[in-house]
């Protein structure tokens, strides 16, 4: 049985005893074969974007905690939940980031979340959460036992110990995490901007989980980042951690996408350039 939570806990050990809990049992599920978990699988919006028994159990763990532990606050999670609270705070879930990853058997997938202060833009969607303020954004990949926290509330710490971005700022002297869809690539309006900045960084690297990549980025293993059509719950944690780690991050809308960019500050002006670059 996942743990029940003190609704005392303060927000910080309340995320990450979440976060540890629903990685946690996502990985219990994972572990009674691969096989049972693909039978459970559904696709959503490609082979790649899936869903699993045990991304909704997870998911429907953190919520029932919230629910019971933060009665006020409101809820989204990527996987369908969601509640409407007073308090006009809202806990953004994503229960397995890097599904396909987790799917797949490989150790590169984290359960996420952020708490930000949404007052005035909630409920208009997950959309009009991109320039929330995070409060606290919370990361664990249980299979290598990495927790990054970091936000307003909370410095940013790997493992309970400080981090900060890489050091360096121009963008050829940093490796770059990064993603897109193949059917984008060969279409200029993703793939245009994306060739743009994919050309500048010392190295690039797709690992198939946007939380553990900030993650990353915030700790300086990864220097900068970059992916277009970020949804909230791919987002807001790792933004949250990144800032608190001395780092940048934006949003540049070119052909009508939105791209979600974070590093160093002068990295971050320079990937934002570059992918202007790419306007038809």
């Amino acid at each position: 049985m996942t743990e029940q939570l003190d609704h005392r806990l303060s927000d910080v050990q309340l995320a990450a005893a979440l976060v540890r809990n629903a990685g946690g049992l996502a990985l219990r599920m994972r572990q009674r074969g691969l096989q049972e978990l693909r039978d459970t699988a559904a696709q959503k919006s490609s082979v790649s974007d899936v869903v699993t028994s045990a991304d909704l159990a997870a998911e429907s763990y953190v919520v029932e905690q919230l629910r019971r532990c933060r009665p006020e606050d409101s809820i989204l999670g990527e996987e369908g939940a969601g509640y409407t609270g007073t308090s006009g705070r809202i806990w953004v879930i994503d229960p397995v980031d890097g599904t396909y990853n987790f799917y797949s058997g490989s150790t590169y997938w984290c359960s996420a979340l952020a708490l930000t202060d949404a007052a005035g833009v909630w409920p208009a969607g997950p959309d009009s959460l991109t320039d929330a303020a995070v409060l606290l954004g919370a990361i664990y990949q249980p299979q290598e036992e990495k927790l990054w926290l970091g936000g307003t509330l909370q410095a940013a710490t790997l493992n309970g110990k400080p981090i900060v971005v890489d050091p360096c700022q121009h963008v050829g002297q940093l490796s770059a995490g990064t993603y897109i869809h193949p059917k984008w690539l060969g279409d200029p309006q993703a793939g245009g901007p994306w060739q743009r900045a994919a050309q500048l960084p010392a190295a690039l690297r797709m690992l198939g989980s946007g939380s553990c990549d900030l993650g990353r980025v915030a700790q300086g293993e990864l220097g900068t980042w970059f992916q277009h059509s970020a949804p909230s719950w791919d987002w807001l944690p790792g933004k949250g951690i990144v800032h608190a780690a001395g780092g940048d991050t934006a949003v540049v809308r070119v052909n009508g996408l939105d791209w979600f960019v974070a590093g160093p500050a002068v990295a971050v002006a320079e990937l934002k350039a570059a992918l202007a670059a790419g306007a038809l």
